[in-house]
């Protein structure tokens, strides 16, 4: 009776406020990174400082998934979903009133909470409202969303940051959350498993140690790099509290009696594999998202509106994706679509590797929406294949479980690829300053031609001859962080690569073939 169940109203009706839900949410995982920096300046914190305002919001996130069903079970899945978005919405409103970097990051760890339980229940929703052959169909809607909304996160970001102020990127949330409330209200439907359950159990001692886990990991990734990370000792007894709470996590849900997550559900390869493809793709795709517009603020003047209008191809290229899998979907199987995609967003950090200072937006345009479509045809595809041999009764624990994990890949993503940034171009620093020698010809002609161009400017000939060496210090520094930039995308599109082959590990059912 239960694999059978089916909405009384049309499923596409009934899954318009969830769609609004999750694009809410994952607009909310992007559209802060080009404001970083006015933030920053706001409350006179560090760039550095200012990544707390993503990875809180990601790693609360990661707390509040695998409590999910427990939460389904205690409220109902339908009273829970209006929580999650009655308190995200409230957190929005708190964010958007911040006035200094405790209160936003506090307000974005509650944000958070709320928002990491709207996308498992609406990816279990919405697999749970289609019969499993038109699941792709709803889940290529689902996927443009989650992938659209993060593209488009930085171009809205940029254009609310410099007309009205950053502050507003979080206030636009309220009527979008106060509308999809009263749509799930009036349209969804809870399935007889999903109703509020008399037996729920809580494992407070599993929660405790994906506390201990998760927090203490965010910090070690998000400070380790200003600590020279195992340089210092508090680094390294923090790593080893995160190590002792990850493995009693993980050995409590695999012997406890009532576990948080049922891990026993990673013995489907579908499941194991899909998930893997996904965390590799979110790290990458986060990881970049952070990345590139904070490059180009930093290295070429860009405006936080055109650092996120840079983002725009994304969006062109998902978009782009969608029409060409809803055409040609019954020609090529999902696995190869999804091998397709990631192949794709290989190919765009590729790219993304062989820039220089010269670049403008039309350069990057190309890489960028090969990242889209990428993105697009692998999550869709690998969602759906990742769920396709489980049981209806099992979607609210999968869906939390691969989302934990996914949440905790871009988290991770994000804050080593800013260690990568930074450690690179310390490295490349020290291997370009011994060009800046007397012994280097075209050093010598280079530092000449700029003191004679500074002389115009002043008759003091050792103050034109030090800056002209200032200007030529100043470009070294400039390229060892392009440098730095271009290891980084390169390393992306190598994790995209070594990806693929566990993807055609993935059986197709024949129904998707």
């Amino acid at each position: 009776m239960e694999q059978t169940w089916r909405p009384s109203i049309n499923p596409w009706l009934m899954i318009v406020p969830v769609i609004m839900a999750v694009f809410m949410f994952a607009l909310d995982e992007t559209i802060s990174n080009v404001a970083l920096t006015y933030i920053a300046g706001s409350f006179s914190v560090s760039q550095n400082e200012s990544i707390w305002i993503v990875t809180s919001y990601l790693i609360a996130s990661g707390i509040i998934i695998p409590v999910v069903d427990y939460l389904c079970k205690l409220m109902g899945r339908k009273n829970f979903f209006m929580l999650a978005i009655i308190v995200f919405t409230g957190a929005s409103f708190l964010c958007g009133i911040a006035n200094s970097m405790a209160w936003i990051v506090i307000t974005r760890f509650i944000q958070g909470l709320g928002g990491g339980a709207i996308l498992p229940l609406s990816q279990s929703i919405i697999m749970e409202s289609f019969p499993p052959e038109k699941r792709a169909q709803s889940m290529a809607l689902f996927g443009l969303t989650v992938i659209l909304a993060p593209t488009i996160g930085p171009i809205i970001g940029g254009w609310i940051t410099e007309n009205w102020s950053w502050h507003w990127i979080y206030l636009i949330n309220i009527p979008i959350g106060i509308v999809a409330v009263y749509m799930i209200k009036m349209l969804l439907e809870d399935p007889p498993y999903a109703k509020k359950q008399k037996n729920a159990i809580f494992d407070k001692y599993g929660f405790i140690f994906l506390c201990g886990w998760l927090v203490l990991l965010q910090i070690v990734l998000d400070k380790g790099n200003d600590a020279d990370w195992f340089s210092a000792r508090w680094i390294c007894w923090m790593s080893f509290f995160s190590t002792v709470f990850g493995i009693l996590f993980f050995i409590s849900q695999f012997k406890g009696k009532n576990p948080l997550v049922d891990l026993s559900i990673l013995k489907d390869k579908n499941f194991l594999f899909g998930t893997l493809g996904q965390i590799v793709m979110m790290s990458v795709f986060l990881a970049s998202a952070a990345l590139l517009p904070s490059m180009l603020q930093a290295l070429l003047g860009y405006t936080s509106f055109l650092s996120g209008l840079s983002m725009g191809s994304r969006g062109l290229g998902s978009i782009m994706a969608m029409a060409v899998y809803a055409l040609c979907a019954k020609y090529l199987n999902d696995k190869i679509w999804a091998s397709s995609g990631i192949f794709l967003i290989a190919v765009g950090g590729m790219f993304f590797g062989m820039i220089n200072l010269q670049i403008n937006l039309q350069t990057i345009a190309f890489p960028n929406a090969l990242f889209g479509a990428g993105m697009c045809l692998g999550m869709t595809t690998l969602i759906n294949l990742s769920f396709v041999s489980l049981k209806n009764e099992q979607m609210n624990n999968a869906s939390g479980l691969q989302n934990l994990l996914k949440n905790i890949g871009g988290a991770f993503g994000t804050s080593i690829s800013s260690t990568l940034i930074s450690r690179g171009a310390q490295k490349h620093q020290y291997m370009l300053v011994d060009n800046l020698s007397d012994m280097n010809s075209l050093f010598v002609d280079k530092i000449a031609t700029l003191t004679d161009f500074f002389s115009s400017f002043s008759a003091d000939s050792a103050k034109t001859f030090l800056m002209a060496k200032t200007s030529l210090y100043n470009d070294m520094i400039q390229q060892a962080h392009l440098w730095a930039y271009i290891d980084t995308f390169r390393i992306f599109a190598a994790a995209c690569l070594i990806i693929i082959p566990f993807i055609i590990l993935i059986k197709v059912p024949k129904y998707l073939k």
